[in-house]
């Protein structure tokens, strides 16, 4: 057997009790039996790492082990069995990591050398209420600042009649037979290292270690009642279609008088006539004629927070872009905003009349333009008559 139980179990000599624990559960996952498919070598080094873990775990043993060694344990507990691995160890893989998630201090009980300890102590809490979703549409520009809605839904929540424990008035609940009040059934297997012990939710009480022999009639014995909520819904500025809120404790209610879950509030956004999103900037397209566009302009732009001056320089191109600072989307829970892009499309003229007609042929002739000859319409037929 080595002698450095430390270097076993893969922690330092100063390593806390949860450390040791953490750290003897994944050498129990890599080593155990079930898991290596009897392997006699991996087997024994199970059984040292147990060895090592029950020596660590134990402020006495450990003492003993840390001032004279290994040989200062042999004749007490687990040091001194004979047994095979295969009886140390026939409860099985499952039944061993069953133990660390139970609820109990950890593999080994504190009844003895070996005592595995599989449920929780202590009289069980009452489950927790489950989480409930609901959706909240916003405009796009409620979205954009912020605002405070009110959302309604539906959910099972504690009954005022018996306030959640099911029973009747005058009444209250007793402990469950089936389970003593634990709320779970346990069942113990021997071991050379002593009992092991898993457990399971009892079905009597369904966990609660409680049983209501009157049930109260306003909720007859759930202890809750579907009725409708409304709470108000703090937005904050910058959110975008798709973003969830949570808030928390105003799911459905808890069995018995558990606590309640949360709520989860999904957000849609109506699109804006004029505006997009993209990121916390916005994208406006910014429709101008030909004239604007060759000549220059100073328009007036309407955006979110009022109107703004946007100078457009003669010679515009369509696809140009004008970035306006700060008019965009606040950021979600921080300073700043992005700006406002407005991206330039230049109109082309359509239903010209005949005298628009012959001003840009002269334009085209002055700019050395080449342009579709036309037949010019009726006035240009009546024209060429008398020429």
């Amino acid at each position: 057997m080595p002698a450095d139980y430390y270097a076993l179990l893969g922690v330092t000599r100063g390593a806390t009790e949860e450390e040791i624990k953490k750290a003897y559960r994944q050498r129990a996952r890599e080593l155990h039996p079930d898991a290596n498919g009897g392997d006699p070598a991996t087997e024994e080094r199970f059984k040292e790492a147990t060895l090592a873990y029950e020596t660590l775990r134990d402020a006495e043993k450990r003492r003993r082990y840390d001032m004279f060694g290994p040989e200062a344990l042999r004749g007490s507990g687990a040091a001194a069995s004979g047994a095979s691995v295969n009886d140390m160890f026939g409860a099985g893989l499952g039944d061993l990591l069953g133990a660390f998630f139970s609820g109990g201090a950890g593999p080994f009980g504190t009844g003895g050398a070996g005592g595995f300890a599989g449920a929780g102590q202590g009289r069980p809490r009452p489950a927790q209420g489950a989480n409930m979703e609901v959706s909240l549409e916003l405009g796009f520009e409620e979205a954009v600042f912020g605002v405070t809605r009110d959302v309604s839904v539906r959910l099972p929540v504690t009954c005022s009649t018996c306030s959640g424990n099911g029973a009747a008035p005058g009444t209250s609940p007793v402990p469950c037979a089936a389970c003593g009040g634990l709320g779970e059934l346990r069942r113990v297997r021997q071991s050379i290292l002593g009992q092991m012990v898993t457990a399971s939710p009892c079905n009597r009480c369904k966990g609660t270690g409680q049983t209501v022999e009157s049930a109260c009639p306003a909720c007859r014995g759930e202890g809750r009642r579907t009725e409708e909520r409304t709470w108000p819904v703090e937005v904050p500025a910058g959110v975008d279609d798709g973003s969830t809120l949570r808030l928390t404790g105003r799911g459905a209610s808890g069995t018995r008088g558990g606590p309640a879950g949360d709520l989860y509030v999904h957000l849609r956004v109506r699109p804006h006539a004029r505006f997009r999103r993209d990121g916390y900037d916005l994208v406006e397209s910014l429709h101008i004629p030909m004239t604007q566009a060759a000549l220059g302009a100073t328009l007036v732009l309407e955006t979110l927070d009022g109107d703004e001056e946007l100078v457009v320089p003669a010679g515009t191109q369509s696809g140009r872009t004008f970035r306006l600072r700060g008019r965009g989307v606040p950021h979600v829970q921080a300073r700043g905003r992005g700006d406002l892009m407005v991206e330039v499309c230049v109109d082309t003229p359509e239903d010209l009349s005949s005298e628009q007609v012959e001003l840009l042929r002269q334009l085209a002739v002055l700019r050395g333009e080449e342009v579709a000859a036309g037949d010019g319409g009726i006035m240009h037929k009546i024209r060429s008559v008398f020429h």
